[in-house]
């Protein structure tokens, strides 16, 4: 999806003690461009004033359907104008208006007349949640096409803890990316792997390197918001795992390795952006090593090399490889060698060195190399944005 192109969201606002996060969800996705208008229950004005959305999007909002300002048709025409329709917070009482079709109010008069996409994010106590009633009407929401969100856990405004918060607004809102997003991936399934691994010294050092995880785990977003079913196997980082991905977290090359070897026969394209450690203790002391006088060794061993395991494997698995190269010097020539060496159909370099483009960046400057010589050199951009472009190029590798 282009964001230029102007996408409108509907946002619904329903009258639950989470309305208050509504406001924080209607600015990330004006921020990103996209035009959002509010329709709210009049319950959902006890908790927030509208005057507070209307100056957030400068539009209008809705609460009152006969209202002598409210357009007669806009609860017709504001759903089949839109692209996505929100309802957060969804109450376990709007849920069942939805579900039954019922129609008493401009939200949900809107919703059943919509032609548009439909995103729920349910909020309410627990036992309101699990109750089998709601469970039943979530259902049937699934059945006829929404996305209904898992609420989050946790404590509740009503003193309980449990099920039934409102999803992060930053969950929300890329939730509504992945649905606004082109599907052109969709039906793939795509294995990327980021961050670093780490070997253990003793129990209070490791050896590990400077990858933050960022290229990796922004591979991961834009294939899951392009449609592929994304897992992402990712070294220790600081980073929140992408919305909508299979998320598993190893820690040393070799659990790097077995979880790989797992799911690698069953993948379309397999991404190799993680910074996997080249050596690892051959002992791993059971106590912190003490200091002493003198200089102190460890003996290093190698560990397993992933990438060229996998590119034994490829032709007869038919999946695509696609791996990295964190190059100080000779950068292409290293990066050309490492391509052929490991069977690889694509590869990216970039200059760790360089400025705004080296580990912990937000950005990137690469070069594209694939199997047949060709190459690409991407100008600086946002790891996201090179993200898109490196599955472009693998894109055509896959479509042949």
């Amino acid at each position: 999806m282009n964001n230029k192109e102007k996408s409108r969201i509907i946002l619904g606002v329903t009258g639950g003690i989470a309305a208050y996060k509504a406001p924080e969800l209607a600015r990330i996705l004006i921020k990103k461009e996209y035009n959002v208008r509010v329709a709210m229950t009049e319950n959902a004005t006890r908790f927030i004033s509208p005057l507070t959305f209307e100056a957030l999007t400068k539009n209008s909002v809705i609460s009152d359907m006969w209202h002598r300002d409210t357009d007669p048709l806009a609860h017709i025409s504001w759903g089949q104008e839109s692209d996505l329709v929100i309802i957060a917070p969804a109450t376990a009482n709007f849920i069942a208006k939805m579900a039954n079709g019922i129609a008493d109010d401009f939200l949900s008069t809107m919703v059943l007349a919509s032609t548009a996409q439909v995103l729920v994010c349910p909020a309410m106590n627990s036992e309101m949640y699990i109750n089998s009633i709601t469970q039943d009407n979530i259902k049937k929401l699934v059945d006829h096409g929404c996305r209904v969100m898992k609420p989050g856990e946790g404590d509740l405004a009503c003193d309980t803890e449990g099920p039934g918060r409102l999803p992060d607004p930053v969950d929300i809102a890329e939730q509504a990316f992945i649905m606004l997003s082109r599907q052109d991936l969709a039906g793939l399934k795509i294995l990327v792997t980021a961050g670093p691994t780490i070997e253990d010294i003793d129990p209070a050092r490791y050896i590990t390197n400077r990858s933050s995880g960022k290229m990796g785990y922004a591979l991961a977003k834009m294939a899951a918001l392009r449609g592929a079913s994304v897992k992402l196997i990712s070294g220790p980082t600081a980073l929140k795992p992408p919305s909508g991905v299979d998320y598993t977290e190893i820690k040393t090359a070799e659990e790097m390795k077995d979880e790989v070897l797992k799911h690698c026969k069953h993948m379309d394209i397999i991404i190799k952006a993680a910074a996997v450690s080249d050596y690892r203790p051959v002992d791993i002391s059971k106590q912190k090593i003490k200091k002493r006088d003198g200089d102190y060794s460890i003996k290093l061993t190698s560990n397993p090399d992933i990438l060229s395991e996998l590119g034994k494997l490829k032709e007869k698995a038919g999946f695509i490889l696609a791996g990295f190269a964190a190059e100080t010097e000779n950068i292409l020539d290293n990066a050309r060698e490492k391509l052929n060496k490991k069977n690889l159909d694509l590869i990216v370099v970039n200059d760790v060195t360089a400025k705004d483009a080296g580990f912990d960046k937000d950005t990137n400057q690469v070069t594209i190399i694939n199997k047949n010589g060709g190459k690409e050199e991407l100008p600086l951009m946002s790891k996201e944005e090179t993200a898109d472009k490196i599955l472009d190029r693998i894109k055509t590798i896959k479509q042949g």
